[in-house]
């Protein structure tokens, strides 16, 4: 049974899928920005809002491709990702076109290209070129892994075998 939603409900859907943003969402559908914290924030506990957010969020899912199973194995890659594909083998940068397709959708934050100049007979020319490469955070990537639910690596469980609870607990760290 599909939920039913007002006008304003609906349309606060759509925008909530935008950025996940409540009071943006209420605000960008026509609420009062006087109180669109406070909608956004009512909307999301209504059973019928929620549940056209799920519906929505899976139908996004199925239409793009992209779901945690995708998710984990595109950040499992970037991880794994060998600096050294960038190279030659005496130690030149490769052009981006010869670089593998996941360094080039991510992985470097940028190239940055200096030009080097030397004194000659107290003439400044050109000496050569000096090329940086900006790497995104591979850490975070990680992170991001290890805060997965199967994975769970920055979580301790604590086993309380009387009651047969597991409590899990997140320590800042992982540690």
């Amino acid at each position: 049974m599909k939920p039913k939603l007002t006008d304003k409900q609906a349309r606060f859907v759509e925008e909530y899928l935008i950025d996940l943003n409540a009071t943006q969402a209420a605000i960008r559908a026509g609420y009062s920005e006087k109180t669109a914290r406070q909608t956004g924030n009512e909307n999301l506990t209504k059973p019928d809002v929620a549940a056209a957010i799920a519906e929505a969020k899976a139908k996004r899912s199925e239409r793009t491709n992209v779901d945690a199973d995708w998710l984990l194995k595109r950040l499992a890659s970037e991880a794994e990702a060998d600096l050294a594909d960038l190279y030659y083998e005496d130690g030149g940068l490769k052009p981006v076109h010869q670089w593998p397709k996941i360094w080039r959708q991510g992985l470097v934050a940028g190239v940055e290209i200096e030009q080097q100049y030397e004194y000659v007979d107290g003439e400044k020319e050109p000496a050569g070129v000096v090329l940086k490469v900006k790497l995104s955070d591979r850490t975070k990537r990680l992170e991001l892994i290890g805060k997965h639910v199967d994975v769970q690596a920055f979580k301790d469980q604590l086993a309380l075998p009387a009651e047969g609870v597991t409590v899990v607990v997140n320590r800042p760290g992982g540690n």
